[in-house]
């Protein structure tokens, strides 16, 4: 009678915990979906990190600075996938973008520049001078390399047609219909971007306008800078920004700590 009492009593203890266990497995089901469901909802609409790769921004964004980009309000879409759709907000004019590079053969690559020209803008530059809609415009931010005032891309559109259009062989005949009193209009629901190196920027001078589709965001804040090759910031090189992670941990003088918490 004893042993049967105790089998009993095991029974019953079984019976208790399988509830038990059954609840954690649940509870730890439903704290990894809203673990997932949080990266989605901030990465696909509210924010991105994005670490830049090159020098077409400087002196304003550096190689290896690292910025949270703000979408909310331009873009929200599924992390990891093509899918996205554009939100209410459009970009203004000398604001910095993130957007997709309407370059198919590169594979649509992220870039990041300053907005010169909105829809309807009537955009030339003179010897480097940027002027929009015939105001010359006000760049403190923008660094030309000395001698190259008379170069082509720094005479556009008026010798554009000199340009290398080796990225996007269509943009040559595309500029020549928007040009109007050798001024470029910016077709409604596109954008001029332009990098703040002026002498050092592949941008809308060289492959186009920017579909308001393609906008992603605009940077928010540094919260990293380290010094390191741009190669190693590109994608595929996964090791060596790792390594370079790693030195920067053994040696802060590669961080640039005065570039931390910068905003923009």
């Amino acid at each position: 009678m004893k042993a049967e009492a105790e089998k009993s009593t095991l029974a019953e203890k079984e019976n208790k915990q399988a509830p038990s266990k059954n609840k954690r497995v649940w509870s730890e089901i439903i704290s990894w979906f809203w673990v997932i469901f949080a990266f989605v909802l901030i990465e696909g609409g509210v924010a991105q990190a994005r670490v830049i790769p090159s020098g077409s921004m400087e002196n304003t964004v550096l190689i290896g600075d690292h910025l949270m980009v703000s979408r909310l309000g331009y873009d929200a879409g599924i992390p990891f996938t093509d899918y996205h759709v554009r939100l209410w907000r459009n970009p203004k004019r000398e604001q910095i973008i993130v957007f997709r590079a309407p370059l198919p053969d590169q594979g649509f690559p992220d870039l990041i520049k300053r907005c010169i020209g909105v829809p309807g803008d009537h955009i030339k530059i003179v010897q480097g001078q940027v002027y929009v809609n015939d105001v010359r415009v006000d760049e403190p931010n923008a660094i030309h390399t000395p001698g190259a005032a008379g170069l082509p891309w720094e005479n556009f559109p008026e010798r554009g047609s000199e340009l290398a259009f080796s990225d996007v062989p269509g943009w040559g005949a595309e500029m020549a219909k928007n040009v109007v009193n050798g001024e470029l209009v910016v077709p409604a629901g596109h954008y001029f971007m332009m990098g703040d190196n002026r002498d050092n920027s592949n941008d809308s001078r060289f492959w186009g306008f920017v579909p308001r589709e393609n906008i992603i965001g605009t940077p928010v804040i540094v919260y990293m800078s380290i010094q390191g090759p741009g190669e190693v910031w590109e994608p595929g090189h996964t090791g060596e920004r790792i390594a370079t992670y790693f030195r920067a941990l053994i040696h802060p003088r590669e961080i640039r700590w005065n570039r931390l918490f910068r905003t923009f």
